[in-house]
């Protein structure tokens, strides 16, 4: 099940599923996104949800933002956790759950009261001793002979660190030198540049581009495209699009495929997308922006074709998935029609099972869409409309396959059920 998982952007892939020969903290990471729905069907439900509230505690405290609300579902995790893992005592696993790290749980809504966000600190003083002295001044050396570099950079670390000691007593550090040097020129503080936070939406929550350059050896018309996605119906797909890019707010149910005008000219594919959107929360930049991409392509690393997921903006009004929608890439592209560029892409729909996430997981679960004469549901859509990736993990327990025979590049072909990942 692990191996057949789907490629993401920043997933680390595991090929021999559960046979590791070399366990890294990167495994870990990796393994934490897609265990739930890996382990979901094989252990009892009670299992299930405790490993769900672990890891749901995990990403909460791993937040750099973390606000009253956050603390309130924190504190919620850690209640759930203590609860569903009662299971492993119930079944003679353990007699006492008496471990450091499960321990240090409870102290972490206090000491973030008091101290703020760990913003990824590690709770292991072993793990980030060692990256401090060890992995840090490693990749500073030119990795020859790197032992005698790494002391002689650990020596003037530790010369930096007493120096640094020295200036506090005798009192030459009391005061920020930028503070000092805006001081001495008559300027305005730094709080008064700042100014109060308002609480008001960003201008721009997510942007959309497609690559720098398009594959000359891909399709440059709409017939060509059409026949390499084997997609016979795409000319009146692309027909019914600039309809609906000319008249926004005609209903396109309701006008005849005769009224869209035709389009035969050139057009350029793309086999990625690049989207930027603010996330605070996760690994980001200066301002809460993160960078993924999006994959459409044939082929990916000489492994398969690549057909990435992505959350389409459907209703900016609502909250969290009950204002997205989950489709497949199938193809970016852009075109000129009248003068103007667009920047497209063919999308395989998908749609919500349910009216909120599975109790058991915690993660919205969707299915593939069809139309009324049971064909797959595929329209053109602006990339505009993408908010960012979405990663889909196969329900495995829903379906009788064999996962051995899967490669990750088969899997949103062969299962009909997901869970739309949130780890």
């Amino acid at each position: 099940r692990i191996a057949a998982v789907a490629p993401y952007t920043g997933l680390r892939r595991f090929p021999q599923g559960r046979h590791f020969k070399q366990w890294t903290s990167d495994d870990s990471k990796g393994l934490m996104k897609v265990y739930i729905a890996a382990i979901e069907g094989y252990v009892p439900q009670y299992v299930v949800f405790t490993f769900r509230a672990f890891l749901e505690f995990c990403y909460l405290v791993h937040q750099n933002v973390i606000t009253q609300q956050t603390l309130v579902e924190i504190d919620d995790a850690l209640r759930r956790f203590h609860l569903y893992r009662e299971v492993f005592r119930n079944a003679g696993v353990v007699d006492t759950f008496s471990l450091p790290r499960q321990h240090a749980m409870k102290h972490y809504y206090h000491l973030i009261c008091q101290f703020g966000a760990p913003n990824g600190l590690c709770s292991s003083i072993t793990e980030s001793k060692h990256i401090k002295a060890i992995k840090r001044p490693y990749r500073h050396t030119n990795r020859f002979q790197a032992l005698g570099q790494m002391l002689l950079i650990n020596q003037r670390l530790d010369k930096l660190i007493a120096a640094r000691a020295d200036f506090k007593e005798r009192g030459m550090l009391n005061e920020p030198l930028l503070s000092h040097a805006l001081g001495a020129l008559g300027t305005r503080s730094y709080e008064e540049e700042l100014g109060d936070a308002v609480d008001a939406p960003r201008s721009v929550e997510a942007h959309v581009s497609l690559a720098r350059t398009h594959q000359r050896k891909r399709a440059r018309t709409v017939g060509a495209l059409a026949a390499e996605l084997c997609l016979p119906q795409l000319p009146n797909i692309l027909r019914r699009f600039i309809y609906s890019q000319l008249f926004p707010t005609d209903d396109l149910d309701d006008i005849a495929l005769d009224e869209c005008p035709p389009y035969d000219g050139s057009m350029r594919v793309y086999n990625s997308a690049c989207s930027t959107f603010f996330a605070p929360s996760d690994l980001c930049g200066l301002y809460g922006m993160r960078r993924e991409h999006i994959r459409s392509c044939p082929m990916w690393r000489n492994e398969g074709p690549r057909f990435d997921c992505i959350f389409v903006v459907t209703d900016p009004e609502a909250e969290g998935m009950r204002g997205l929608d989950i489709a497949r890439v199938l193809c970016f592209f852009s075109f000129k029609y009248q003068g103007t560029l667009y920047l497209c892409a063919v999308v395989r729909w998908f749609d919500r099972m349910g009216d909120g996430p599975d109790v058991a997981t915690g993660m919205w679960i969707v299915c593939p869409s069809y139309n009324a004469r049971n064909v797959p549901h595929i329209t053109i859509i602006h990339i505009d409309a993408i908010y960012r990736a979405a990663h889909l993990i196969p329900i495995y327990a829903a379906h009788n396959i064999n996962t051995r025979d899967i490669k990750p590049h088969d899997s949103y072909d062969t299962f009909n059920s997901f869970y739309v990942n949130k780890f």
